[in-house]
């Protein structure tokens, strides 16, 4: 269809970034008013809250999702959640992994993102090593480790998402998206935290077809993209330090609007302070918790965002154990933490 816009005098993926920028200015706006965070809605303080407005968002976002499927806008069966031979120790232990880092950390990526563009200094400094660690599993010296762990799979065949499941991905796409939703309004949000969550959910499929549909492009193809963070960081380190060698991409757009989004938001409402570490245990957990984000966001496929609110609505299974594989790896090392009386709470939170 991107022949069709008139952009002659710029490519698809050009184009895209500055789609994948207003799509990071909306979220990283929303993102911060809403404190949008999945370990918040599973361990923090106002637990009920935070689930009530990342469950609408994920409701939202599957049934739009699938909405756009539907009608023919878009298609995943060669995405990379749809591979028939599921990696299954690689998202296992990415996903705990993850887990454990983001409670660690007090904050998942994209919730580190947004309170980096708040002035928050040691979620700026877990993105950093958050981002290192993620290019190293990816391209660098912790790739064979990603290569041994994914070699280990389990033979899907052509059963690799609800899609195949009896109803078809009509049916379940009502039960999650809707089931989701359910769950969420149990939260009693304010009706503005509600519509927010809701806008930040309608994001998902204004991505994908925004770069599944839109911008596509037979003579210069671009990549079905929306809202994830591991991969985008990565990109974005490498193109801060290769600029002149390497085009930015639409990761490089995303997080880039993310922060601007944050910032504006956060200037606007008086949220924005500098704050730092307070002792040199607490950076050492930080980092460590920034390093485990890095690799577990590989191997598991994407983080809280890229393979939750964004890969769920695929209605993969990949997706969806990588979600639950995050879900399980952040309770269990919260409770480890309570066991040892070094809860995260001691020290200065990211949140």
């Amino acid at each position: 269809m991107f022949e069709s816009l008139g952009f002659e005098n710029y490519t698809a993926p050009q184009v895209a970034v500055g789609f994948a920028l207003l799509l990071g200015l909306a979220f990283g706006f929303l993102a911060e008013r809403t404190k949008f965070c999945f370990r918040r809605s599973l361990i923090g303080d106002d637990a009920k809250s935070a689930s009530g407005v990342w469950l609408t968002a994920l409701g939202v976002a599957i049934l739009g999702t699938q909405a756009a499927a539907v009608f023919g806008l878009i298609d995943f069966a060669d995405h990379r959640f749809m591979n028939a031979d599921l990696p299954i120790l690689a998202i296992l232990v990415g996903g705990l992994l993850f887990g454990a880092g983001m409670v660690l950390t007090r904050g998942c990526v994209s919730r580190l993102t947004v309170l980096t563009a708040s002035g928050n200094l040691r979620a700026a400094t877990v993105l950093l090593v958050f981002a290192i660690v993620a290019h190293a599993t990816l391209k660098g010296l912790l790739a064979p480790i990603r290569v041994s762990l994914g070699a280990v799979t389990v033979p899907m065949g052509d059963a690799v998402s609800f899609a195949q499941l009896p109803g078809g991905a009509a049916v379940w796409a009502v039960v999650l998206g809707v089931g989701a939703l359910a769950l969420g309004l149990r939260g009693r949000n304010s009706v503005t935290l509600v519509v927010m969550a809701v806008l930040i959910g309608l994001l998902v499929p204004a991505g994908w077809v925004g770069t599944g549909f839109i911008l596509q492009d037979e003579f210069d193809p671009i990549a079905m993209e929306t809202l994830s963070f591991t991969s985008p960081w990565a990109d974005t380190l490498f193109f801060t330090v290769a600029s002149t060698s390497i085009p930015a991409g639409f990761g490089v757009g995303l997080i880039g609007g993310t922060l601007a989004g944050a910032l504006v938001a956060a200037v606007i409402f008086g949220s924005f302070q500098w704050q730092s570490f307070s002792a040199p245990s607490e950076t050492g957990r930080y980092i460590a918790g920034g390093a485990l984000m890095g690799m577990g966001g590989v191997l598991a496929g994407g983080c809280t965002v890229g393979a939750g609110l964004a890969g769920v609505p695929t209605l993969s299974f990949a997706a969806l154990l990588a979600i639950l594989a995050i879900g399980v790896g952040g309770v269990l090392t919260h409770r480890v933490l309570n066991a040892r009386g070094a809860t995260p709470n001691a020290v200065q939170p990211a949140e």
